[in-house]
């Protein structure tokens, strides 16, 4: 599907959360490496377009540790001019103090992106965080979870976007990362974008519309613009699976509860469990099988 929209020159093209892999994630019916890599050129040619910086808000990979192969092809098709930060997926065990081992890093050290100087992920806001200093426009780039509207979950903490805005007076725009969703905020002539993701990787998400968005600073307004995508390559079927499953797992421990003779030897009495029940899978006996080898490998330990 390609799309195609003639807009004037804008001064910054906002992204964040690409999340990129090597591997299918497990809802994804189609091809995910060649469709991640369909996605990065759309920006790519739109960089060349605008000659505009890109701007994303980190999570550029899955995982902090790329692949060589993953790595090449960042190299061969990330746009120019492209400026991150670190999100907590681009960070081992989520620490920034570990970053020099991430791929981000790499590439910056490559010379193909440009790291921030903040604000990353678990980073409070500081002066450093400014970008676009040689212009009359300040911009925050930042990896925190904000959203829109009613709490994500129930015991979330996190701020909403009118709120972070509140907060960070000095800023004419924040773009902000992490929430997979796309949405905006204003409070005044002030913005918050939240871009979300460049691609689908969670059955919940398949009515997202991946997009970017591009920024004009003469007037601090964005314009949305969607990325190319196919419907009806998200699979619920894992999820339905996993309930299955939880559902046995949960009738194995009921019939636990019911009355029969045990003996002095585990095993055996696990054995003479599952030979009564025969109605118990063996996947699930397998779990079980697996829980006590380690329980005795632990207690071995002490």
């Amino acid at each position: 599907m390609t799309i195609s929209i003639e807009l004037d020159k804008a001064d910054a093209i906002l992204t964040a959360d690409w999340h990129l892999r090597d591997d299918q994630p497990i809802c994804r019916t189609d091809n995910f490496w060649e469709i991640q890599w369909i996605k990065v050129l759309f920006v790519r040619s739109l960089q060349q377009e605008h000659g505009c910086p890109v701007i994303h808000a980190g999570d550029l990979f899955n995982n902090w540790k790329a692949s060589p192969h993953l790595l090449s092809m960042c190299v061969r098709n990330l746009p120019d001019n492209f400026h991150t930060v670190y999100g907590n997926h681009d960070l081992p065990q989520h620490s920034l103090e570990l970053s020099h081992k991430s791929g981000v890093t790499t590439l910056e050290t490559a010379h193909r992106i440009q790291i921030l100087k903040g604000t990353h992920w678990g980073q409070k806001v500081n002066e450093s965080s400014l970008f676009f200093p040689n212009s009359d426009m300040s911009m925050l780039v930042w990896h925190v979870m904000t959203f829109m509207g009613n709490k994500p979950w129930g015991d979330c903490n996190a701020g909403d976007a009118v709120k972070l805005l509140k907060n960070n007076p000095g800023y004419n725009i924040i773009v902000t990362g992490h929430n997979h969703k796309s949405f905006q905020a204003s409070l005044g002539d002030r913005l918050l974008i939240n871009p979300g993701s460049l691609t689908r990787q969670e059955a919940d998400k398949d009515e997202h519309q991946p997009k970017v968005y591009l920024w004009y600073a003469a007037t601090n307004t964005v314009v949305a613009v969607p990325l190319p995508y196919d419907d009806d390559v998200i699979s619920r079927e894992h999820l339905e699976k996993n309930v299955e499953r939880n559902e046995r797992i949960a009738a194995f421990i009921d019939k636990l509860d019911a009355d029969w003779k045990v003996g002095i030897n585990f095993n055996k009495n696990l054995e003479r469990f599952h030979a009564e029940n025969q109605d118990i899978g063996q996947d699930i006996m397998d779990v079980v099988w697996k829980a006590v080898t380690v329980q005795k490998l632990q207690k071995g330990k002490g």
